[in-house]
């Protein structure tokens, strides 16, 4: 008896379409469902991980750009050489003889200014330390500004504020979740806690923690107070995790026993005063300074807001430069959109093309199999735009 062939196996193309009742909507909307669960569990594993492994290269870029410039620096550093002492002239064969003399004594000493640091100027998104915190293992390097952009690669240095190892309030902000998560265990650091920070000249500096407390993202004075005579060190981060609400601020002071010589505070972002727009073969008009809370009277013409003649007004004091990327909302980044509907129309492509191929061949896996690398190509880049208008802080 001679057996044949069993039934032709039926694809889902060969069979009849299903008909168009309730029950079809239900379904493709439990579908539709399901895929926006997927996406968004893609988009989570993104921020998790995805944000780190940009984090880790940026990282890696910015750890040759270190050794580089403690080379250059090392090569750069004049040699110290100390002056022999001043004698008087002699004739062969005499002891010089010195004249005593008499220093009067002072009652307030001269202070020594602080040496100005061989630091080169960054850019936006240079490195400009190694930052480390052996109590909740940090071991990062610090960029130049706190935008969203900079902070993507590493713990950012506020402009508008001295660099660690210098007099003055020098400040750091770092993300707490995303981007490696570089501050993800700042609220654990506690007194006396060390923090080790070395700049791009080799000069080591270390800090002792003195406190923490949680601020407002409007307190923008725990970054901008800064006492002229000290050297101090804020670490900024948001605060909880997963928000921007609040910031946590952790305080140090400079250990000098155990640092290298403080330097003079250097500002990179603070911007240069305005330049007086003076007719020709003119003097500038002179300065009126006043006391605080004194007026002067005719400063101002009458029945106008304008200044009297001969009086100048000093320019409204300038806007922080490197307001920390946490203060940033939902959407806050437009120029996003342009870039998600691109990757939107190409993801939209390659499923539609992977579906054709899925029909023209009568198998799924065909279509799945061609569509697999470039789909998660593309989504990857999607997500990267969507992360743009979400807050930092997320």
């Amino acid at each position: 008896m001679r057996v044949g062939r069993g039934p032709k196996r039926r694809t889902r193309w060969d069979r009849p379409p299903y008909p168009k009742d309730w029950r079809f909507f239900v379904g493709w909307l439990g579908r539709v469902l399901i895929v926006l669960g997927l996406l968004m569990f893609l988009f989570v594993a993104y921020q998790l991980w995805g944000t780190g492994i940009e984090t880790a290269r940026a990282q890696n870029r910015l750890e040759d750009q270190f050794a580089e410039l403690l080379e250059d620096r090392a090569d750069e550093a004049p040699a110290i050489t100390t002056p022999p002492p001043t004698t008087q002239s002699s004739t062969p064969g005499t002891t010089p003889t010195t004249e005593p003399t008499t220093v009067a004594p002072t009652t307030t000493p001269t202070p020594v200014p602080a040496p100005e640091q061989n630091l080169p100027t960054p850019e936006r998104g240079d490195v400009i330390a190694k930052l480390l915190i052996p109590s909740i293992d940090v071991d990062w390097f610090v960029v130049s500004g706190v935008s969203r952009d900079d902070l993507k690669h590493g713990p950012g240095h506020f402009r508008d504020t001295p660099f660690p190892g210098q007099l003055g309030n020098a400040a750091i902000a770092g993300h707490r979740t995303t981007s490696g998560a570089p501050f993800g265990n700042l609220d654990r650091v506690g007194a006396g806690d060390d923090i080790e920070v070395t700049l791009t000249n080799g000069e080591r500096y270390v800090y002792v923690v003195t406190g923490s407390e949680v601020v407002s993202p409007s307190d923008y004075h725990v970054i901008s107070d800064s006492d002229p005579d000290r050297a101090t060190l804020t670490l900024v981060t948001c605060h909880p995790r997963w928000t921007s609400e609040n910031r946590l601020i952790v305080y140090a002071d400079l250990d000098q026993a155990r640092s290298g010589p403080i330097g003079e505070p250097i500002i990179t972002g603070t911007p240069e005063p305005p330049e007086l727009d003076l007719p020709p073969d003119s003097e500038p008009a002179p300065t009126v300074t006043e006391a605080p809370g004194v007026t002067t009277p005719g400063t101002a013409v009458p029945g106008t807001d304008a200044p009297a003649p001969g009086t100048t007004v000093a320019p409204a004091p300038a806007e922080h430069e490197d307001t920390d990327a946490f203060s940033e909302g939902w959407f806050a980044d437009s120029a996003a959109w342009p870039q998600i509907a691109l990757w939107g129309a190409v993801l939209a492509l390659v499923v539609t093309f992977g579906w054709w191929l899925a029909r023209f061949w009568k198998r799924e896996w065909v279509g799945a199999l061609a569509g697999f690398v470039p789909f998660f190509v593309c989504l990857y880049f999607f997500f990267q735009n969507v992360n743009r208008l979400l807050p930092a802080g997320l």
